[in-house]
């Protein structure tokens, strides 16, 4: 195990892994990647949500139903994938198809069962994509440089949920909800094409699992011939065994449970407390949170980059990743758990206008909140664990969305039964639990990777 009493992170002269590609071919993935591949990806999750009143009436249920069927199925599976063994592209190539499928097939469904097979199969594709994604950025980018473009490209990405709601509003108002599914079948299938045209495969040289395995191989004399590698689909999952990444984790799992409990029951707690009444209103209503979370991401990934830099500086060259998680403690202390409960008084007491207005600022100032957590949380994660980036990505990923799901579902019923001030003032208190657990990492985060030996990323230039 590497002794925690030097830094974690060191100089190394082997940082050219970095310099494979140019700093303008870097800034043109880094540009058009998460429009081009993610995008399609980002809009499966979203544009449903203003369309439940409608697909239930199409399909004959309950917008509870359709609401739950949603909530567990647009979200993961991603942690199905063996992210490491080799390397990034066959995921896309893998996942693209599912979401083209599982896109096509929610199109062409006729009963609650149909849609239910095939928005898992849609979550499937559009988890993996979302997963690996980050990771494939990571793989260009320093570690001094990496939190500015993890927050380009989470900015980027959320330009999706931001557009989802209303794109699948109008959709569905003035043609059906059916249409924005296969304008997703349509997006999904541009972007596999594309992926197979233009994205490099951007793992670091001899960090696949396949190059591993091969190097074990020949090292014992044993080349050439087929073999055949067990691959365990949970495997991921085993890095929340890591105190740093499974406190990490969990604080973004609070973080994003305060933003569902405000979107997920919009069309019911805002549509009907302010006479909203079509699916493209309510989809308009979600501009708001997408806004903040692409003004959120990459300011937050520029402060947490200068963050880890000055902590670098007071402490004489010494690299501290948790310096990096000092940026998310304004969004954790004041934006997610007051956004959360202002939202929930001024829906039961403020009515009319004004109301309206401050519950739109509401969730400008929680999408900013949400990701000025949870873009430095990321990018901690890889730094720490760089040699199984998408891994750790996708085991945090299904952890947050697994929890979520569950979350989503009892958020209308907990609203029935308790009222919407009662349970927005739990969901704050989850906000606040995110600032005490960041706060728990970053003071001790050194012990905590003492803990357990997770063999974690040692150089700067593996990470």
């Amino acid at each position: 195990m590497e002794s925690e009493t030097t830094p974690l992170l060191s100089q190394s002269a082997d940082a050219d892994v970095y310099d494979r590609f140019s700093s303008g071919r870097k800034r043109c993935l880094l540009e058009k990647y998460p429009l081009a591949y993610v995008f399609p990806s980002a809009f499966a999750s979203g544009s449903f949500v203003p369309c439940v009143p409608e697909v239930a009436a199409d399909l004959n249920t309950t917008g509870t139903v359709v609401k739950q069927v949603i909530s567990w199925n647009e979200r993961s599976l991603e942690y199905f994938a063996d992210y490491s063994l080799d390397g990034r592209q066959p995921i896309y190539y893998s996942s693209l198809p599912l979401l083209c499928l599982g896109s096509l097939a929610s199109a062409l469904s006729r009963t609650v069962t149909e849609l239910a097979i095939s928005r898992a199969i849609q979550g499937f594709g559009a988890g993996s994509v979302m997963s690996v994604g980050a990771a494939t950025i990571s793989d260009i980018y320093r570690i001094e440089e990496r939190g500015t473009a993890m927050g380009i490209y989470f900015g980027a990405v959320l330009l999706g949920p931001a557009l989802a709601p209303l794109a699948g509003g109008l959709a569905s108002t003035y043609a059906s909800w059916r249409v924005m599914q296969l304008i997703l079948f349509g997006m999904a299938l541009a972007a596999l094409f594309a992926i197979i045209a233009f994205l490099p495969e951007t793992n670091h040289p001899g960090t696949r699992g396949i190059d591993k395995l091969l190097a074990q191989e020949e090292a014992e004399g044993r080349t050439g011939g087929w073999r055949f590698v067990i691959l365990n689909p949970f495997q991921s999952l085993t890095l929340l065994k890591s105190l740093n990444i499974f406190l990490i984790v969990l604080a973004g799992t609070f973080t994003l449970v305060t933003e569902y409990v405000l979107l997920i029951p919009l069309s019911y707690t805002v549509g009907i407390r302010y006479g909203l009444t079509t699916p493209a209103w309510i989809g308009a209503c979600f501009l708001p949170a997408g806004l903040g979370n692409v003004i959120g991401a990459p300011l937050a990934g520029r402060l947490a980059d200068k963050a880890l830099i000055n902590g670098r500086k007071r402490r004489g060259g010494e690299w501290y990743p948790e310096d990096r998680l000092r940026a998310t403690l304004p969004g954790a202390l004041i934006l997610l758990p007051m956004s959360v409960l202002i939202f929930g008084l001024t829906a039961q007491f403020v009515n009319g206008k004004a109301g309206l207005i401050i519950i739109l600022f509401c969730l400008l100032a929680n999408g900013i909140g949400v990701d000025v957590v949870l873009s430095p949380s990321g990018t901690y994660t890889v730094d720490i664990m760089h040699d199984r980036s998408a891994e750790v990505m996708a085991a945090s990923t299904a952890f947050r969305n697994t929890f979520c799901a569950i979350t989503s579902a009892a958020v209308l019923p907990s609203i029935k039964a308790i009222g919407i001030v009662a349970t927005n003032t739990i969901f704050a208190l989850m906000g606040w639990l995110t600032f005490i657990l960041i706060v728990i990492v970053i003071k001790y985060g050194r012990q905590l990777r003492d803990w357990i030996d997770m063999r974690y990323t040692v150089n700067i230039c593996d990470s």
